[in-house]
């Protein structure tokens, strides 16, 4: 056999044609290109199945890409269409003459009911071969079921509803399980539910279907030759709460609701509509004897299932008679009908065939149509031969028949893919809306279209609906790129103009009072809006000037402050005189260029606010920018005036810690002219170091002189170092306060007496005070007597004097002693020193001659050696070696300078008088030899490099040299 379902064009199937209902080319509109770059894939496209059946095809189901037919009256034949190569046969082992009347296949693909006209039900599981019959099933023409989506498995189908042709609704369950000879049957149970009547009694079940909605309810909808009936209900509380036993009990003591059409077709067929596999369907569409009753399914509906519903009557040439329709399947918008010879498409919008595909007459007729509903294909089949629909982009011109019917939101939905469309779709609804006086809504639609801006605003000018103008004027300017910066401004111009305008014409009018303050919240809103900021901020030159033309200064300063435009809005307080409104304005948005700008205005007429005001900003003013308002406010001199500015000079001073030399010369100049008092006190808080006072000493000078506080002058002399300067200005003002500059000078005793004397000399010429002076002579040691007395008029007595020079002569006999004493502490000392000296010249240390050197540690009397008193002993060239690095660099020049000079020396001849001749020669040429050794071994020998201070300052040296560190580290790997 060929490869099954190696699908192929058959030369003689045909595509799908759409008809003028349902045109698929684009409508040409204003601003898009709309060129067909591809031809247009027909909606439904027919393909024969490369399949020649080995016998006549009895029935036919597919689900879940799984299909299933009955050749014959004893074949099965399964296939996976994922696996096509590989299909399936399985015998059904039928002795008799029974048919196959009807299969079912679940919604998993895996549970296979085989209805046989011998009222017989055999089972076979998609995971098995084997052929089970049903045995409680035994006696019942199965004519339809309804599958459980919701409970239903691979290994089991949950509670299912079987339909009967004798009006008899069963409720069953089959599991998959096999096990064995004495094992389980499939069927679990088979009980009877409901029986469906119609006029002359019970009516064959045609259809059945089973839901359950969102909220828990289960939902029922079974159909007989002419009824549809709806059960709607929970299941019972306990055991069988899963299944339907619950739901049909409620239908026990009256019928259910039903639908019920006059014309018969002898048999029905429901189908519905399912977007994804294991949702809630959400359409329906039931062929009978009267058309097919079209409408959608709504799961939240207490009392019906059913909504929206109509009745599409069948083409010409279709219905009870000569072709009545076989089968139906139900798709997004169309409904497709099985007949003899052909398949015919109806769009469920409209009712119009958009499809009429005949069939060759040597296939035969055809039997039925099925839907995959997990793939969408549409299956149809006759005796010879399979074929298949496939359903590419059905809703490609839905948007252009919701368009037709005035459904807009709908036709906007299925075309929001295509710009171009949608555009034709506002468009119309626009213009729909104009038509309808609805101008707010038409002015929404046609800011989103891209027809002609001039034309739509002629079109609501010419109407008179200039609040419509504004929304599409508001509408457009949302809607503008960041580079039209020019639309942007002539946008927001004229909607400024517009509602200017419009609150000219309605202010003054009491009757629409109401309607002015809609109007002015609108234009408030359309100012504040955030989506219009940045359009609004870069027109807003323009819109001020607007705003002034109109007189409209609320809003002037109403859309001000929205742009943050804060200094139009001090400066319209400030000219309208109302100073603390600019000032609230300034303390709430805090900037300070603001402050800077506007306080010479504020500081005239609320000082003490804006004084406040500033202490509250703290240090984010700069003080220096707000001292020019100050000196010009306090330029009057009036108490008040010098009193705030003093108060913020002092803030800035004393709690933000200036050091500006411009902030304290100010503050000094404050002090000198309204407040002396205080003037000294911060002089002395400043303190006495002239590095560290944060004023210019010189103007701090000059300012005091000029105002007359000597007091504060004679600070500054201090803090400058001018002590005769302070103590002759002292001496103007208080003996005491000379006194303190007098003991000033610690360091210089010379200055110090010099400073006395002028006191001393002021208190005996100026005063005539001789107890003062004598006082003046005891507070300072550094005067004499005899320093004092040449001031004194001669016709002093020595009484006055008479203790001065008492104290004197014994303070003169008490420094001879202490010089005497001394002077035999010093000659003590030296005899001591000498001693030691002595002692040393005889001091000695023994070697021994297995003593080694300290550094090398060879044998000391090898070489020339050096003797330490710690004991330690090193070779010469050894020491010379260790002490090097430590040295100074000029030592080290110095020490190489002694080796080379040592080296050029000739070495003296023992017992010659020739050399000792040569030697003094020398000597009297350079430094002799012995010089030489004496001044190597003072650098080299001073002290012993393991105990001396060498040690000592070697200690943070590391132990290898940086220079050698890598070397060494390599050596060690």
């Amino acid at each position: 056999m060929a490869s099954i379902l190696d699908e192929y064009e058959d030369s003689l199937s045909r595509s799908a044609v759409l008809q003028p209902g349902c045109p698929s080319v684009g409508i040409p509109h204003s601003g898009y290109v709309n060129a067909q770059l591809e031809k247009e894939v027909p909606i439904f496209t027919k393909q024969r199945i490369d399949f020649t059946p080995s016998e006549r095809i009895t029935s036919l189901v597919v689900s879940c890409n799984q299909l299933c037919m009955s050749l014959g009256k004893d074949t099965l034949l399964r296939i996976d269409l994922g696996k096509a190569n590989e299909p399936n046969h399985v015998e059904l082992g039928r002795k008799d003459d029974a048919k196959v009347h009807k299969m079912f296949l679940d919604h998993t693909g895996s549970h296979l009911l085989i209805a046989l006209s011998s009222t017989e039900v055999l089972y076979v599981n998609r995971n098995g071969q084997k052929v089970r019959p049903l045995a409680r099933w035994k006696g019942q023409l199965v004519e339809s079921v309804g599958w459980n989506k919701a409970l239903g498995t691979e290994s089991s189908t949950g509670p299912i509803l079987v339909g009967t042709a004798q009006g008899q609704i069963f409720e069953a369950e089959l599991s998959a399980s096999e096990g064995g000879l004495f094992g389980p049957a499939p069927d679990l149970y088979f009980r009877p539910l409901y029986v469906l009547n119609e006029e002359g009694g019970p009516a064959p079940v045609c259809s059945l279907e089973a839901e359950r909605g969102p909220d828990g309810r289960g939902f029922v909808i079974a159909t007989t030759r002419q009824r549809l009936f709806q059960f709607i209900g929970r299941a019972a509380e306990g055991a069988e709460a899963q299944g339907f036993s619950g739901l049909f009990a409620a239908y026990a003591d009256h019928p259910p609701p039903f639908r019920e059409f006059p014309s018969s077709l002898g048999y029905s067929e429901l189908a519905f509509y399912t977007p994804k596999l294991r949702s809630a369907p959400r359409a329906f569409a039931w062929m009978m004897g009267d058309g097919v009753l079209y409408g959608a399914l709504d799961c939240g509906r207490p009392d019906s299932l059913l909504s929206e519903e109509r009745v599409w009557e069948y083409p010409e040439g279709v219905g009870p008679g000569a072709s009545p329709p076989l089968a139906i399947v139900l798709t997004q918008f169309h409904f497709l009908l099985l007949l003899a010879d052909r398949v015919e498409a109806v769009c469920t919008l409209t009712g119009q065939v958009v499809l009429r595909d005949h069939f060759l007459e040597k296939f035969g007729p055809l039997k039925h149509m099925v839907k995959d509903s997990s793939t969408g294909h549409l299956w149809t089949y006759t005796e010879r031969a399979v074929f298949r629909y496939h359903v590419q982009r059905e809703a490609r011109d839905v948007w252009r028949t919701y368009l037709d019917m005035n459904r807009f939101d709908l036709a906007k939905e299925y075309c929001r893919e295509r710009p171009d469309c949608l555009d034709t779709v506002l468009a119309r609804e626009a213009d729909f809306c104009f038509r309808q006086r609805r101008y707010l809504e038409s002015a929404r639609c046609y800011a989103l279209t891209q027809s002609y801006f001039e034309e739509i605003a002629l079109k609501f000018l010419e109407a008179r609906q200039e609040e419509a103008l504004a929304e599409f004027l508001q509408r457009k300017l949302a809607g503008l790129k960041p580079a039209e910066r020019t639309q942007a401004t002539l946008l927001t111009t004229w909607l400024t103009e517009l509602y200017l305008s419009r609150l000219g014409a309605l202010q003054g009018d009491p009757e629409a009072l109401n309607l002015y303050r809609e109007t002015r919240e609108r234009f408030r809103s359309f100012l504040s809006s955030p989506r219009h900021k940045e359009w609004l901020f870069a027109s807003r030159a323009s819109i001020h000037e607007l705003l002034a033309s109109h007189g409209d200064t609320e809003h002037m300063v109403y859309f001000a402050v929205i742009m943050q435009d804060y200094e139009r809005v001090v400066a319209y307080h400030c000219q309208h005189e109302a100073y603390e409104e600019a000032l609230a304005v300034l303390a709430r948005h805090r900037d300070p260029q603001l402050f800077y700008k506007f306080s010479p205005i504020l500081i005239r007429h609320i000082p003490r606010q804006l004084v406040d005001a500033w202490i509250e900003l703290g240090s984010r003013l700069d003080a220096r920018q707000l001292i020019p308002a100050l000196v010009n406010y306090s330029q009057g001199g009036e108490a008040q005036q010098v009193s705030q500015a003093i108060r913020y000079m002092e803030f800035c001073v004393n709690v933000l810690g200036e050091t500006e030399q411009a902030i304290h010369n100010y503050l000094l100049s404050l002090y000198a002219r309204g407040q002396p008092a205080s003037l000294l006190a911060y002089l002395e808080q400043a303190g006495a170091s002239p590095h560290r006072v944060h004023y210019d000493l010189k103007y701090a000078l000059r300012l005091c002189a000029e105002h007359g506080h000597h007091r504060a002058c004679v600070h500054v002399y201090k803090v400058l170092e001018l002590y005769e300067e302070a103590v002759d200005l002292a001496l103007q003002v208080d003996v005491d306060l000379a006194k303190q500059c007098a003991d000033l000078p610690e360091d210089d005793e010379e200055l110090r007496k010099k400073l006395w004397l002028k006191i001393a000399r002021h208190v005996v010429q100026e005063e005539e005070d001789v107890q003062t002076a004598m006082a003046c002579l005891a507070s300072c040691p550094l005067l004499k007597i005899e320093d004092v007395l040449p001031f004194f008029p001669d016709f002093v007595t020595i009484d006055h004097f008479k203790e001065a020079i008492c104290s004197s002569l014994k303070a003169y006999n008490h420094h001879i002693q202490e010089l005497q004493r001394e002077m035999e502490e010093a000659t003590a000392s030296a005899q001591r020193i000498r001693r030691d000296l002595q002692e040393l010249r005889g001091r000695y240390g023994t070697v021994e001659p297995q003593d080694k050197c300290a550094t090398c540690d060879f044998p000391l009397l090898n070489r020339p050696f050096y003797l330490f008193l710690c004991g330690h002993m090193f070779h010469a060239d050894c020491l010379l070696q260790a002490v090097r690095p430590g040295l100074p660099a000029y030592k080290q020049a110095r020490l190489e300078e002694l080796q080379r000079k040592l080296g050029a020396a000739p070495a003296p001849t023992k017992g010659s008088a020739r050399a000792k001749e040569a030697e003094g020669g020398a000597a009297t040429a350079g430094p002799s030899r012995e010089q030489l050794k004496a001044d190597l071994d003072e650098l080299v020998a001073a002290e012993c490099v393991y105990c001396g201070e060498l040690m000592i300052r070697s200690i943070d040296r590391p132990f290898i040299d940086p220079q050698r560190y890598e070397e060494e580290h390599l050596s060690w790997l």
